[in-house]
Protein backbone atom coordinates (compact mmCIF):
# COMPACT_ATOMS: atom_id res chain seq x y z
CA UNK A 1 0.00 0.00 0.00
CA UNK A 2 1.16 3.28 -1.78
CA UNK A 3 2.52 5.46 2.02
CA UNK A 4 0.18 7.92 3.25
CA UNK A 5 0.23 11.16 5.26
CA UNK A 6 -2.07 11.59 8.33
CA UNK A 7 -3.07 15.41 9.95
CA UNK A 8 -4.26 14.77 13.19
CA UNK A 9 -6.79 17.25 14.57
CA UNK A 10 -6.96 18.00 18.17
CA UNK A 11 -9.86 15.44 19.19
CA UNK A 12 -7.89 12.75 18.47
CA UNK A 13 -4.69 13.62 20.64
CA UNK A 14 -7.07 14.24 23.34
CA UNK A 15 -8.54 10.77 22.95
CA UNK A 16 -5.74 9.05 22.90
CA UNK A 17 -2.07 10.80 23.56
CA UNK A 18 -0.15 8.23 22.02
CA UNK A 19 -2.37 8.31 18.65
CA UNK A 20 1.04 9.06 16.66
CA UNK A 21 1.87 5.62 17.28
CA UNK A 22 -1.17 3.97 15.55
CA UNK A 23 -0.29 4.53 11.94
CA UNK A 24 2.66 2.30 11.05
CA UNK A 25 4.95 3.90 8.40
CA UNK A 26 3.07 6.39 7.58
CA UNK A 27 3.88 10.34 7.91
CA UNK A 28 1.92 12.12 10.48
CA UNK A 29 0.94 16.46 10.27
CA UNK A 30 0.18 18.16 13.39
CA UNK A 31 -1.03 21.42 13.00
CA UNK A 32 0.12 24.50 14.79
CA UNK A 33 -3.10 25.26 16.24
CA UNK A 34 -4.07 21.81 17.10
CA UNK A 35 -0.97 22.40 19.74
CA UNK A 36 -2.63 25.48 20.69
CA UNK A 37 -5.62 23.91 21.56
CA UNK A 38 -3.94 21.05 22.77
CA UNK A 39 -2.35 23.38 25.48
CA UNK A 40 -5.21 25.40 26.51
CA UNK A 41 -6.53 21.73 28.27
CA UNK A 42 -3.62 21.18 29.84
CA UNK A 43 -4.54 22.41 33.11
CA UNK A 44 -7.96 20.52 33.46
CA UNK A 45 -8.10 17.66 36.36
CA UNK A 46 -9.36 14.94 33.92
CA UNK A 47 -9.02 12.47 31.18
CA UNK A 48 -8.79 15.22 28.56
CA UNK A 49 -6.24 17.21 30.55
CA UNK A 50 -3.99 14.10 31.03
CA UNK A 51 -4.59 13.06 27.76
CA UNK A 52 -3.08 16.46 26.72
CA UNK A 53 0.00 17.34 29.05
CA UNK A 54 1.13 13.50 27.83
CA UNK A 55 0.78 14.10 24.03
CA UNK A 56 2.62 17.52 24.69
CA UNK A 57 5.59 15.16 26.25
CA UNK A 58 5.64 12.91 23.49
CA UNK A 59 6.04 15.41 20.95
CA UNK A 60 8.56 17.31 23.56
CA UNK A 61 10.42 14.42 23.51
CA UNK A 62 10.22 13.72 19.59
CA UNK A 63 11.40 17.68 19.44
CA UNK A 64 14.44 16.70 21.43
CA UNK A 65 15.76 14.53 18.19
CA UNK A 66 15.38 17.10 15.45
CA UNK A 67 12.97 19.48 14.22
CA UNK A 68 9.60 18.92 14.11
CA UNK A 69 9.49 21.66 11.20
CA UNK A 70 11.79 18.94 8.93
CA UNK A 71 10.18 15.94 10.22
CA UNK A 72 11.30 13.80 13.00
CA UNK A 73 11.02 9.57 13.30
CA UNK A 74 8.36 8.81 15.42
CA UNK A 75 10.36 5.47 16.31
CA UNK A 76 11.50 2.41 14.65
CA UNK A 77 9.74 1.33 11.63
CA UNK A 78 7.28 4.23 12.15
CA UNK A 79 6.96 7.45 9.89
CA UNK A 80 7.79 10.81 10.53
CA UNK A 81 6.01 13.62 12.52
CA UNK A 82 6.05 17.32 11.36
CA UNK A 83 4.12 20.19 12.89
CA UNK A 84 2.48 22.42 10.28
CA UNK A 85 0.96 25.94 10.01
CA UNK A 86 -1.06 26.65 7.60
CA UNK A 87 -1.32 29.27 3.68
CA UNK A 88 -4.35 31.43 4.67
CA UNK A 89 -4.60 31.35 0.06
CA UNK A 90 -5.42 28.17 0.20
CA UNK A 91 -8.79 29.15 2.46
CA UNK A 92 -11.68 28.36 0.54
CA UNK A 93 -14.21 31.73 0.15
CA UNK A 94 -16.91 29.85 1.87
CA UNK A 95 -14.74 29.40 5.31
CA UNK A 96 -13.51 31.60 8.01
CA UNK A 97 -9.85 31.39 8.08
CA UNK A 98 -10.18 32.68 11.91
CA UNK A 99 -12.13 29.56 12.97
CA UNK A 100 -9.65 27.09 14.49
CA UNK A 101 -11.15 23.94 13.01
CA UNK A 102 -10.82 26.07 9.66
CA UNK A 103 -7.28 26.03 10.11
CA UNK A 104 -6.55 23.04 10.45
CA UNK A 105 -8.47 22.01 7.93
CA UNK A 106 -6.53 24.72 5.60
CA UNK A 107 -3.47 23.16 6.92
CA UNK A 108 -4.21 19.91 5.12
CA UNK A 109 -5.17 22.06 2.17
CA UNK A 110 -1.62 23.51 2.22
CA UNK A 111 -0.24 20.56 2.83
CA UNK A 112 -2.18 19.13 -0.17
CA UNK A 113 -0.96 21.97 -2.91
CA UNK A 114 2.86 21.44 -1.64
CA UNK A 115 2.79 17.84 -2.51
CA UNK A 116 -0.07 16.84 -4.48
CA UNK A 117 1.21 13.27 -5.25
CA UNK A 118 0.69 12.30 -1.55
CA UNK A 119 -2.54 11.04 -0.06
CA UNK A 120 -3.25 13.05 2.73
CA UNK A 121 -5.91 12.17 4.97
CA UNK A 122 -7.82 14.70 7.92
CA UNK A 123 -8.10 12.25 11.10
CA UNK A 124 -10.98 13.44 13.51
CA UNK A 125 -13.52 12.14 15.90
CA UNK A 126 -15.37 15.60 15.29
CA UNK A 127 -18.41 14.17 12.54
CA UNK A 128 -19.00 18.16 11.14
CA UNK A 129 -15.20 18.37 10.99
CA UNK A 130 -15.23 15.25 8.50
CA UNK A 131 -18.29 16.60 6.66
CA UNK A 132 -16.67 19.78 6.51
CA UNK A 133 -13.19 17.90 4.77
CA UNK A 134 -15.49 15.72 2.61
CA UNK A 135 -17.35 18.95 1.30
CA UNK A 136 -14.12 20.61 -0.45
CA UNK A 137 -12.08 17.56 -1.60
CA UNK A 138 -9.99 16.29 1.39
CA UNK A 139 -10.05 12.63 2.30
CA UNK A 140 -11.12 12.23 5.85
CA UNK A 141 -11.56 9.59 8.38
CA UNK A 142 -12.60 9.21 12.07
CA UNK A 143 -9.75 7.75 14.19
CA UNK A 144 -10.32 3.69 14.48
CA UNK A 145 -7.34 2.79 16.51
CA UNK A 146 -9.62 2.52 19.71
CA UNK A 147 -12.73 1.37 18.42
CA UNK A 148 -12.99 -2.49 19.48
CA UNK A 149 -16.54 -3.09 17.28
CA UNK A 150 -17.63 -1.97 13.92
CA UNK A 151 -21.24 -1.23 15.06
CA UNK A 152 -23.11 -0.96 18.58
CA UNK A 153 -25.72 -3.78 16.91
CA UNK A 154 -21.96 -5.99 17.16
CA UNK A 155 -21.62 -5.39 20.88
CA UNK A 156 -20.93 -8.89 22.78
CA UNK A 157 -24.61 -9.28 24.46
CA UNK A 158 -23.66 -11.46 27.29
CA UNK A 159 -26.66 -13.69 26.00
CA UNK A 160 -27.55 -16.66 23.81
CA UNK A 161 -29.71 -19.06 22.15
CA UNK A 162 -28.68 -22.64 21.71
CA UNK A 163 -30.59 -25.18 20.33
CA UNK A 164 -30.64 -28.48 21.51
CA UNK A 165 -32.40 -32.14 22.74
CA UNK A 166 -35.32 -32.15 24.65
CA UNK A 167 -33.87 -35.00 26.80
CA UNK A 168 -31.22 -32.76 27.84
CA UNK A 169 -33.26 -30.24 28.96
CA UNK A 170 -35.35 -33.00 31.11
CA UNK A 171 -31.84 -33.81 32.59
CA UNK A 172 -30.83 -30.33 33.49
CA UNK A 173 -34.27 -29.61 35.15
CA UNK A 174 -33.71 -32.74 36.84
CA UNK A 175 -30.56 -31.83 38.82
CA UNK A 176 -27.97 -33.70 36.52
CA UNK A 177 -24.72 -32.00 35.19
CA UNK A 178 -25.41 -31.22 31.59
CA UNK A 179 -22.14 -30.54 29.35
CA UNK A 180 -22.00 -28.26 26.23
CA UNK A 181 -20.31 -30.07 23.50
CA UNK A 182 -16.81 -27.85 22.64
CA UNK A 183 -17.51 -27.00 18.79
CA UNK A 184 -21.53 -27.48 18.90
CA UNK A 185 -21.43 -23.69 20.29
CA UNK A 186 -19.24 -20.65 20.85
CA UNK A 187 -19.69 -19.01 24.35
CA UNK A 188 -17.38 -16.87 26.23
CA UNK A 189 -17.30 -17.85 29.97
CA UNK A 190 -19.81 -16.51 31.99
CA UNK A 191 -22.49 -15.96 28.99
CA UNK A 192 -26.19 -17.07 29.63
CA UNK A 193 -27.50 -19.49 27.36
CA UNK A 194 -31.66 -20.32 27.00
CA UNK A 195 -31.44 -23.67 25.87
CA UNK A 196 -34.23 -24.13 23.46
CA UNK A 197 -35.79 -27.74 22.81
CA UNK A 198 -35.46 -28.98 19.43
CA UNK A 199 -38.94 -30.36 19.30
CA UNK A 200 -40.90 -27.63 20.86
CA UNK A 201 -39.69 -23.64 21.20
CA UNK A 202 -41.49 -23.81 24.39
CA UNK A 203 -39.60 -25.99 26.25
CA UNK A 204 -36.65 -23.96 27.57
CA UNK A 205 -34.37 -23.66 30.04
CA UNK A 206 -31.85 -20.63 31.06
CA UNK A 207 -28.19 -21.58 32.20
CA UNK A 208 -24.88 -19.85 32.61
CA UNK A 209 -21.85 -21.21 30.70
CA UNK A 210 -18.27 -21.53 32.22
CA UNK A 211 -16.40 -23.94 30.08
CA UNK A 212 -16.60 -26.69 28.42
CA UNK A 213 -14.63 -28.88 31.01
CA UNK A 214 -17.61 -28.05 33.70
CA UNK A 215 -21.23 -28.12 33.55
CA UNK A 216 -23.87 -25.41 33.14
CA UNK A 217 -24.76 -23.84 36.06
CA UNK A 218 -28.33 -23.26 37.31
CA UNK A 219 -29.18 -19.36 37.87
CA UNK A 220 -29.76 -18.32 41.46
CA UNK A 221 -33.50 -18.19 42.73
CA UNK A 222 -33.78 -14.83 43.44
CA UNK A 223 -37.62 -15.23 44.55
CA UNK A 224 -37.62 -14.01 47.82
CA UNK A 225 -35.23 -10.66 46.33
CA UNK A 226 -32.03 -8.90 46.36
CA UNK A 227 -32.67 -6.23 49.09
CA UNK A 228 -36.29 -6.13 48.34
CA UNK A 229 -35.29 -5.89 44.66
CA UNK A 230 -36.98 -8.96 42.54
CA UNK A 231 -36.09 -9.47 38.81
CA UNK A 232 -38.70 -8.26 36.43
CA UNK A 233 -36.83 -9.89 33.38
CA UNK A 234 -34.60 -12.96 32.22
CA UNK A 235 -31.92 -9.71 32.03
CA UNK A 236 -32.37 -8.90 35.54
CA UNK A 237 -32.52 -12.20 36.52
CA UNK A 238 -28.46 -12.81 34.82
CA UNK A 239 -27.37 -9.16 36.08
CA UNK A 240 -28.53 -10.27 40.11
CA UNK A 241 -26.56 -13.89 39.09
CA UNK A 242 -23.56 -12.03 38.50
CA UNK A 243 -23.71 -9.37 40.61
CA UNK A 244 -23.94 -11.83 43.71
CA UNK A 245 -21.65 -14.08 42.92
CA UNK A 246 -18.58 -13.39 44.64
CA UNK A 247 -16.17 -15.35 42.22
CA UNK A 248 -17.20 -12.18 39.52
CA UNK A 249 -14.86 -9.30 40.09
CA UNK A 250 -15.75 -7.40 37.03
CA UNK A 251 -19.26 -6.68 35.65
CA UNK A 252 -20.59 -4.62 32.46
CA UNK A 253 -23.92 -3.87 32.97
CA UNK A 254 -25.49 -2.14 29.29
CA UNK A 255 -28.96 -0.96 29.04
CA UNK A 256 -31.36 1.74 28.29
CA UNK A 257 -32.80 4.28 30.84
CA UNK A 258 -35.11 1.99 33.08
CA UNK A 259 -33.64 -0.89 32.71
CA UNK A 260 -32.97 -1.23 36.23
CA UNK A 261 -28.90 -2.09 35.35
CA UNK A 262 -28.20 0.69 38.24
CA UNK A 263 -30.46 -0.53 40.67
CA UNK A 264 -29.80 -4.35 40.51
CA UNK A 265 -26.03 -3.28 41.23
CA UNK A 266 -26.62 -0.85 43.98
CA UNK A 267 -29.27 -3.38 45.94
CA UNK A 268 -26.49 -6.36 44.78
CA UNK A 269 -23.87 -3.77 46.37
CA UNK A 270 -25.81 -3.13 49.79
CA UNK A 271 -27.03 -6.66 50.72
CA UNK A 272 -23.51 -7.67 50.51
CA UNK A 273 -22.03 -4.92 52.66
CA UNK A 274 -24.14 -4.61 55.16
CA UNK A 275 -26.00 -8.40 55.08
CA UNK A 276 -23.97 -10.79 56.96
CA UNK A 277 -22.58 -13.77 55.15
CA UNK A 278 -24.68 -17.07 56.24
CA UNK A 279 -22.86 -20.19 56.82
CA UNK A 280 -26.11 -22.58 57.31
CA UNK A 281 -27.44 -23.68 60.22
CA UNK A 282 -27.74 -20.47 61.87
CA UNK A 283 -23.95 -19.21 61.30
CA UNK A 284 -23.02 -16.13 60.24
CA UNK A 285 -20.00 -14.35 59.34
CA UNK A 286 -19.45 -10.68 58.56
CA UNK A 287 -20.07 -9.06 55.23
CA UNK A 288 -18.41 -10.04 51.88
CA UNK A 289 -17.13 -6.36 51.28
CA UNK A 290 -16.49 -3.54 53.94
CA UNK A 291 -18.14 -0.83 51.86
CA UNK A 292 -19.95 0.16 48.92
CA UNK A 293 -18.27 2.95 46.19
CA UNK A 294 -20.73 4.27 44.23
CA UNK A 295 -19.26 6.82 41.37
CA UNK A 296 -20.37 8.70 38.35
CA UNK A 297 -18.18 10.58 35.31
CA UNK A 298 -19.22 14.35 36.27
CA UNK A 299 -19.54 16.16 32.40
CA UNK A 300 -17.84 18.46 32.03
CA UNK A 301 -15.39 15.74 34.14
CA UNK A 302 -13.45 18.51 36.43
CA UNK A 303 -13.80 21.85 34.70
CA UNK A 304 -17.55 23.23 36.22
CA UNK A 305 -17.77 21.84 39.28
CA UNK A 306 -15.49 24.50 40.54
CA UNK A 307 -17.76 26.82 39.50
CA UNK A 308 -20.76 25.64 41.91
CA UNK A 309 -20.80 27.18 45.65
CA UNK A 310 -20.54 25.26 48.84
CA UNK A 311 -18.19 22.06 49.69
CA UNK A 312 -16.84 19.15 47.40
CA UNK A 313 -20.09 17.25 49.10
CA UNK A 314 -22.42 20.09 47.63
CA UNK A 315 -21.09 20.29 44.46
CA UNK A 316 -21.25 16.77 43.53
CA UNK A 317 -25.18 16.97 44.66
CA UNK A 318 -26.75 17.92 41.20
CA UNK A 319 -24.32 14.81 39.74
CA UNK A 320 -24.91 12.23 42.19
CA UNK A 321 -28.57 12.74 42.58
CA UNK A 322 -29.54 9.82 40.42
CA UNK A 323 -27.54 7.77 42.62
CA UNK A 324 -29.16 9.11 46.07
CA UNK A 325 -32.65 8.64 44.49
CA UNK A 326 -31.82 4.96 44.05
CA UNK A 327 -30.50 4.57 47.68
CA UNK A 328 -33.27 6.71 49.41
CA UNK A 329 -35.58 4.28 47.37
CA UNK A 330 -33.81 0.93 49.03
CA UNK A 331 -33.47 2.38 52.01
CA UNK A 332 -37.44 2.80 52.08
CA UNK A 333 -36.67 6.68 52.05
CA UNK A 334 -34.91 6.24 55.55
CA UNK A 335 -32.39 9.07 55.24
CA UNK A 336 -31.10 8.76 58.69
CA UNK A 337 -30.04 5.58 58.24
CA UNK A 338 -28.23 6.43 55.13
CA UNK A 339 -26.65 9.52 56.57
CA UNK A 340 -25.28 7.21 59.19
CA UNK A 341 -23.86 4.69 56.78
CA UNK A 342 -22.34 6.84 54.67
CA UNK A 343 -20.93 9.24 58.01
CA UNK A 344 -19.44 5.78 58.84
CA UNK A 345 -17.78 5.53 55.32
CA UNK A 346 -19.61 1.94 54.94
CA UNK A 347 -21.63 3.99 51.75
CA UNK A 348 -19.34 6.54 49.80
CA UNK A 349 -20.26 8.74 46.48
CA UNK A 350 -17.71 10.61 44.99
CA UNK A 351 -16.71 11.86 41.32
CA UNK A 352 -14.30 9.82 39.24
CA UNK A 353 -11.63 12.05 39.41
CA UNK A 354 -10.86 11.58 42.95
CA UNK A 355 -10.85 7.89 42.72
CA UNK A 356 -7.53 8.40 40.46
CA UNK A 357 -5.04 8.74 43.23
CA UNK A 358 -6.79 5.54 45.38
CA UNK A 359 -6.77 2.25 46.01
CA UNK A 360 -9.60 0.46 47.00
CA UNK A 361 -9.60 -3.18 48.70
CA UNK A 362 -12.10 -5.19 49.91
CA UNK A 363 -14.93 -3.11 48.57
CA UNK A 364 -18.10 -2.91 46.21
CA UNK A 365 -17.74 -0.38 43.36
CA UNK A 366 -20.14 0.90 41.16
CA UNK A 367 -19.02 3.06 38.19
CA UNK A 368 -22.29 4.71 36.88
CA UNK A 369 -22.79 6.37 33.29
CA UNK A 370 -19.35 4.32 32.36
CA UNK A 371 -20.42 5.41 28.81
CA UNK A 372 -19.29 8.91 29.08
CA UNK A 373 -15.55 7.13 29.71
CA UNK A 374 -12.31 6.75 27.60
CA UNK A 375 -10.64 4.14 27.66
CA UNK A 376 -7.41 5.91 29.41
CA UNK A 377 -10.03 6.73 31.84
CA UNK A 378 -11.32 3.44 32.60
CA UNK A 379 -8.30 1.78 32.81
CA UNK A 380 -7.13 4.43 35.49
CA UNK A 381 -10.42 3.74 37.41
CA UNK A 382 -10.18 -0.27 37.09
CA UNK A 383 -6.32 -0.24 38.05
CA UNK A 384 -7.79 1.21 41.39
CA UNK A 385 -9.08 -1.49 42.42
CA UNK A 386 -7.83 -3.82 45.16
CA UNK A 387 -7.78 -7.73 46.87
CA UNK A 388 -11.67 -8.68 47.22
CA UNK A 389 -12.83 -6.26 45.52
CA UNK A 390 -15.95 -6.07 42.99
CA UNK A 391 -16.13 -3.34 40.45
CA UNK A 392 -19.81 -3.19 38.22
CA UNK A 393 -19.52 -0.74 35.40
CA UNK A 394 -23.10 0.79 34.27
CA UNK A 395 -24.04 2.71 31.43
CA UNK A 396 -26.31 3.16 28.27
CA UNK A 397 -24.05 3.71 24.50
CA UNK A 398 -27.11 5.62 23.68
CA UNK A 399 -26.69 8.46 25.90
CA UNK A 400 -22.95 9.39 25.39
CA UNK A 401 -22.19 13.13 26.64
CA UNK A 402 -18.44 13.19 25.97
CA UNK A 403 -17.63 15.24 22.90
CA UNK A 404 -14.53 12.74 22.22
CA UNK A 405 -16.06 9.20 22.12
CA UNK A 406 -18.84 7.75 20.44
CA UNK A 407 -20.92 4.52 21.09
CA UNK A 408 -18.06 2.02 19.86
CA UNK A 409 -15.39 3.77 20.94
CA UNK A 410 -15.98 4.61 24.77
CA UNK A 411 -14.68 2.89 27.65
CA UNK A 412 -17.77 0.99 28.47
CA UNK A 413 -18.06 -0.77 25.56
CA UNK A 414 -13.81 -1.39 25.28
CA UNK A 415 -14.57 -3.21 28.66
CA UNK A 416 -17.29 -5.41 27.34
CA UNK A 417 -15.01 -6.59 24.46
CA UNK A 418 -11.58 -6.69 26.18
CA UNK A 419 -13.48 -8.46 29.34
CA UNK A 420 -15.73 -11.09 27.68
CA UNK A 421 -13.41 -13.86 27.22
CA UNK A 422 -12.12 -13.46 31.27
CA UNK A 423 -12.99 -15.86 33.98
CA UNK A 424 -13.26 -13.08 36.23
CA UNK A 425 -15.79 -11.34 33.95
CA UNK A 426 -19.30 -11.17 33.50
CA UNK A 427 -21.52 -8.98 30.98
CA UNK A 428 -25.44 -8.45 30.67
CA UNK A 429 -26.94 -5.83 27.87
CA UNK A 430 -30.62 -5.36 29.55
CA UNK A 431 -33.36 -4.58 27.20
CA UNK A 432 -36.55 -3.98 28.50
CA UNK A 433 -37.45 -1.05 30.52
CA UNK A 434 -38.98 -1.51 33.66
CA UNK A 435 -39.09 1.58 35.15
CA UNK A 436 -43.08 2.81 34.34
CA UNK A 437 -44.94 1.93 30.69
CA UNK A 438 -44.33 5.97 29.93
CA UNK A 439 -40.77 5.26 30.14
CA UNK A 440 -40.53 2.32 27.94
CA UNK A 441 -42.53 3.53 25.59
CA UNK A 442 -40.33 7.01 25.15
CA UNK A 443 -37.07 5.12 25.59
CA UNK A 444 -39.06 3.15 22.41
CA UNK A 445 -40.25 6.13 20.42
CA UNK A 446 -38.08 9.14 21.09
Amino acid sequence: MAKRTYLLDTSVLLTDSKSIFSFGRNDIIIPLKVLEEIDNHKKRQDGVGVNARHAIRILDNLRAKGSLQKGVRIARGKGLLFVKGYNSEHCPKDLDINTPDNQIVVTGLTEKQNNPDRKIFVVSRDVNMRVKCDSIGMLCEDYKAEQVVKDRDDIYTGFRTHLIDDEIIDRFYEGEDVFLEKGTVKLHPNEYVMLVSSSSEKKTALARFTSFSKPLRRISDFKSGVWGIKPRNKEQSFALDLLMDPEIKIITLVGRAGSGKTLCAIAAGIQQTLEPKSRGKGKKDAPIYKKMVISRPVQPLGRDIGFLPGTMEEKMVPWLMPIQDNLQFLMGNDKITLETYMKDGIIEMEAITYIRGRSISNAFIIIDEAQNLTNHELKTIITRVGEDTKIVLTGDIEQIDNTYINETTNGLTYAVEKFKKEDLAGHIILQKGERSKVASLAAKLL
